[in-house]
């Protein structure tokens, strides 16, 4: 592996897809604002200059159309890659992904398949307000047929990409707004991870930390505070929430014995809710300790800067959990 270069969570994301578009001509790019803007968030900019506009697609503002378009083309060949700007705005084509992306396979008995990745922006904490400021990834976690990624580290967001183009089935790729601007080193040769397994992003043997996306920088600033207060916490990165990764969260559960789960949904019927009832079924009698759960207020995200920061997990809410659980 080459020399590491410093760069951010925004050009992984816009380095894996020229990388993706260099590879195969049958990739593209489709969404709203992705060429001559350059993506709301700046991911895709410069990408039409160097691809042209047959690859780099503007599309209307129609979710449910273009969204459509994009299964339409990956049956018929193509390897999309669609971008929803938000995740909000994926319910607009909430049944084109649900009702068609994730049940052709089945329907058609194995005759077609739908190789299409959609990327969207996810999460909270730049005061969007409340229609822009959604976790929403438990929803499609809750559906057959789709696999849901939720990058969290630079070599995620550059090697997951490719990975996903892969595979013969619907991809979801939710990336967190408050990680585009996250700086750190990559090395210049990366390229495609696996997209199957949950990763150890910090050993510990006092409690484990179970989270995803966004919450992660947030788990590890609260792990490196629990450290220093003699308390040693292994962090557990999700990666991808539909399959979920079973054996790493358990076999790292049974060696704590204790765990507490952080997920900026809300706590009703999330992700949290999901992993805390598989750890009842199967690891139950290795539990020292009721799971404990960190999640946002039930609430829609507020504006205000103080009051979005009180409604979303906090490393000091972390830290409270823990000795909760710890006793």
């Amino acid at each position: 592996m080459s020399a590491p270069v410093q760069t951010t969570y925004r050009e992984a994301c816009r380095a894996a897809i020229a990388d993706a578009l260099r590879r195969d001509p049958r990739v593209f790019l489709m969404g709203e604002d992705v060429g001559r803007y350059g993506g709301c968030y700046g991911v895709s900019k410069g990408l039409l200059e160097e691809f042209g506009p047959e690859r780099i697609r503007d599309a209307p503002l129609s979710e449910s159309g273009f969204t459509g378009m994009g299964i339409g083309a990956a049956m018929n060949g193509m390897k999309p890659i669609v971008e929803i700007m938000t995740v909000n705005f994926s319910m607009l084509a909430f049944d084109q992904i649900v009702n068609n992306a994730a049940t052709i396979r089945h329907m058609s008995g194995g005759q077609f398949g739908v190789p299409l990745v959609i990327r969207m922006a996810t999460g909270a904490g730049r005061q969007l307000a409340a229609q822009h400021s959604h976790s929403l990834e438990n929803l499609y976690a809750h559906v057959p047929g789709l696999k849901v990624l939720v990058p969290a580290t630079l070599e995620d967001a550059r090697g997951m990409l490719w990975t996903a183009l892969e595979d013969p089935d619907p991809v979801l790729i939710f990336e967190h707004v408050m990680l585009y601007n996250m700086t750190g080193e990559l090395a210049a040769d990366a390229g495609a991870v696996a997209i199957d397994k949950a990763a150890i992003r910090r050993p510990g043997k006092d409690v484990s930390l179970i989270t995803h996306g966004g919450s992660l920088p947030k788990v590890m600033i609260a792990a490196k505070q629990l450290a220093e207060q003699g308390i040693d916490a292994e962090v557990v990165d999700l990666r991808t929430l539909r399959p979920l990764d079973d054996a790493t969260i358990l076999d790292s559960v049974r060696r704590t014995r204790r765990a507490v789960i952080v997920d900026e949904g809300w706590r009703s019927g999330s992700i949290s809710a999901e992993v805390s009832a598989r750890l009842m079924e199967n690891a139950l009698w290795s539990l020292d300790a009721p799971v404990g759960r960190v999640c946002s207020a039930e609430v829609p995200i507020p504006y205000p800067r103080h009051l979005e920061e009180a409604a979303l997990p906090q490393p000091q809410a972390i830290l409270a959990a823990v000795k909760r659980t710890l006793g």
